[in-house]
């Protein structure tokens, strides 16, 4: 990508990141309630999420990420990526699109997510820190994988994750529903900001109440209609 591109990437970045939703709270891997979980389920360790996310809807329509997000010959791209015929853009209004914005001293804690495929670009690298770490398949649609969950979470064994150096304007695909996945501390006093296109092989799918709430702060009427005519692409517990 060109330096003036990135730039431009940059900016945009900047201006709308003062209209994220910060909300620092506990939370699991799976961002699900941990009372009635066995005592070794690995939705029982806590962790700080500390990020933050600017919606779809607060991220102007004219801006390069949205254009780009809602491109045709994107988004054959991406399928041919990720070697499928077709792709679709979530029917979430809040989390098809995102930038998400991490913070100095903060991060974003392992998680999984709840679209199967996700494409992310580095619009704003921090001066330290703010590496993406992944364990590529994880976990599979048929198959939690509980324990090899629980390891890495509790750093009994780091050989499954990866570290990817990204600099601003690199793209980025992984299938972040299977891939366990976070952002380390950021340091210095520059956030990171990147932005999330957000696809399924399935067309419909939108995001939980529950969850859309603590990502935004809010939830619309597509979010409740989807509780009560849920399109899911398995039967993981998120």
């Amino acid at each position: 990508m060109v330096p003036s591109r990135r730039e431009a990437l940059r900016r945009e970045g900047v201006g709308v990141a003062p209209l994220a939703y910060y909300d620092v709270e506990e939370t699991n891997v799976y961002n699900i309630e941990i009372d009635d979980l066995p005592a070794e389920h690995p939705g029982r360790i806590v962790m700080h999420r500390g990020n933050a996310f600017v919606p779809r809807d607060r991220i102007p329509t004219d801006s390069v990420i949205h254009r780009l997000y809602i491109d045709p010959s994107f988004v054959r791209f991406v399928a041919a990526c990720f070697e499928l015929p077709d792709l679709h853009e979530l029917a979430d209004p809040l989390s098809g699109l995102v930038l998400n914005v991490v913070q100095p001293g903060m991060e974003h804690p392992w998680h999984f997510d709840t679209n199967e495929f996700t494409v992310s670009m580095l619009t704003q690298e921090p001066e330290e820190g703010g590496v993406f770490e992944y364990c590529p398949n994880i976990r599979s649609a048929g198959a939690e994988n509980f324990g090899a969950v629980r390891s890495v979470l509790t750093g009994a064994d780091r050989s499954p994750v990866r570290a990817l150096a990204l600099r601003p304007g690199d793209l980025q695909l992984f299938k972040g529903r299977y891939a366990l996945h976070r952002v380390s501390a950021v340091r210095g006093s520059t956030a990171r900001h990147s932005a999330i296109f957000a696809y399924s092989e399935r067309p419909g799918v939108t995001g939980s109440a529950a969850r859309t709430r603590q990502l935004f702060g809010r939830v619309l009427p597509a979010h409740r209609d989807a509780e009560r005519n849920a399109v899911r692409v398995d039967q993981l517990l998120d």
